[in-house]
């Protein structure tokens, strides 16, 4: 079976990395099953695959991993919106995470950010700016996801499942970036 974060981490069949890595079997095999069911899924529903796979390449780009921009392009292919895309990250992308936290002792670790309004003069649908805005927001600005972000989502078209499954896709290219950083920073100790 392919290993996507292996390839992302660099780690080649049978190094150390990929033994220890072996020992939680499992957790690999997950893994790849996400990343198969997320961006390549038997029926894509009301998100169609090359929309998850624009945003996947968005994400990467927020994310800022060459790795993962590099591979997620290739799986892009040759969009039309891959420029627009590449626009939008590159207008959009800034140290994070910032947002506000409820009124309490973590409020003290409040950090104000750009929200990302992507404008018609872009050139997207409507339905794909408000994923890409949305995928923004839980990357940059999670603690910042609202009910009223939700409803921009639903204005523009999606399904409640279609909801479910674009903040599946970005918690877990989330996940599956920062592992294949990490575990490249691991390689190198």
């Amino acid at each position: 079976m392919s290993d996507t974060i292996n390839r992302l981490a660099g780690i080649a069949p049978g190094s150390h990395l990929d033994q220890l890595r072996n020992r939680r079997a499992q957790a690999k095999t997950s893994a790849e099953e996400s990343f198969t069911l997320l961006l390549s899924p038997a029926d894509e529903g009301d998100f169609p695959v090359a929309d998850r796979r624009r945003v996947a390449f968005f994400v990467a780009l927020l994310h800022g991993d060459a790795e993962a921009v590099s591979f997620y392009e290739a799986l892009l292919g040759e969009d039309p919106l891959a420029g627009g895309l590449r626009n939008e990250a590159e207008r959009a992308v800034a140290p994070g995470p910032w947002g506000r936290y409820p009124v309490g002792p973590l409020s003290a670790e409040d950090i104000q950010g750009p929200a990302l309004a992507i404008p018609d003069a872009a050139g997207f649908e409507p339905k794909l700016a408000r994923a890409l805005e949305h995928a923004h927001l839980l990357v940059l600005h999670p603690r910042d996801a609202s009910p009223r972000a939700l409803q921009a989502l639903l204005d523009a078209g999606w399904s409640t499942t279609g909801v479910v499954t674009l903040s599946q896709l970005v918690a877990f290219l989330s996940f599956q970036i920062r592992a294949a950083i990490g575990l490249r920073a691991l390689s190198r100790v």
